[in-house]
């Protein structure tokens, strides 16, 4: 059975030098193909997207930078990012991606590469997000963990890129946004799964306050992020769903119109 979760980053385990990309998102063309194709793939595969607390993200300091930041469990993570970016948000995402050479195109859509063979390799995409950043039109994506990791898996962990990205934005923007997001995949009562995701409220760290501690600054963001899991866990559990926006929604198949109608029959004498 293949292994399906490693500690060791992707470069890191293949030991494979690669040279950095920036994101190309100068063609409109390959936007609108982004757009649909990214925006279709989950319309295929999931039966809803539903949204809660983006009413925290619109009324952001929005002369700042943002930052959305959430965990990272599935392949599905970064097509949900460029959802929540371009179809809720209507702002480009920039996301790192190991391993681009891989999939060149996704350049196109707003990916540039990283390279975690060491710190000093990682340095090109650190610093490429924080200059990113000065356009506004931009959303930084990051999943701080910096693996995949197993569904709702505790202790949540960071490794100190986020925070040091923070750091810098604060340091060169005057303020920098950040928000945590939870995002989980759930079987409710339709016959596929959906997709559910709540927004934190912000974390602004200004100028003023980028003198941090990086580790412990990590912690506190780390802290954050577990918070708004465990809530959107707990809602789930409990059914408490009523909140949530719907980016869409699939109409019923066939067999589930049969089904709603053979509800509504009442046949005598069953006791139904």
């Amino acid at each position: 059975m293949e292994h399906l979760y490693s500690k060791i980053p992707p470069t890191k385990l293949r030991n494979q030098n690669e040279r950095f990309r920036p994101a190309n998102t100068s063609s409109k063309f390959w936007l609108w193909v982004a757009d649909r194709f990214f925006y279709g793939m989950l319309e295929n595969r999931f039966f809803a997207l539903r949204y809660k607390g983006a009413e925290k993200v619109f009324q952001r300091d929005t002369s700042a930078p943002t930052i959305l930041f959430a965990p990272h469990s599935n392949w599905w993570d970064g097509i949900v990012g460029y959802n929540i970016c371009n179809r809720i948000f209507h702002h480009e995402i920039r996301l790192m991606v190991e391993e681009l050479n891989r999939f060149p195109l996704l350049r196109r859509a707003g990916a540039f590469s990283v390279n975690k063979k060491s710190p000093y390799a990682s340095m090109e995409a650190l610093k490429y997000s924080i200059e990113t950043l000065g356009n506004l039109n931009n959303f930084l994506y990051i999943f701080p963990q910096g693996i995949i990791m197993p569904p709702n898996y505790r202790p949540i962990r960071f490794q100190t890129g986020l925070a040091y990205i923070a750091e810098k934005a604060a340091e060169k923007y005057g303020k920098v946004n950040l928000v945590p997001i939870a995002v989980n995949y759930a079987f409710l009562r339709a016959d596929r799964p959906e997709v559910l995701v709540e927004f934190a409220d912000i974390i602004e760290l200004t100028k003023s306050e980028s003198k941090l501690d990086r580790k412990e600054y990590t912690h506190h963001l780390e802290n954050a992020m577990t918070q708004i899991c465990d809530n959107q866990f707990r809602d789930i559990a409990e059914g408490n769903l009523d909140d949530y926006e719907t980016l869409f929604q699939q109409k019923l198949k066939w067999y589930r119109k049969i089904e709603q109608r053979l509800k509504k029959i009442e046949i005598k004498g069953s006791g139904v």
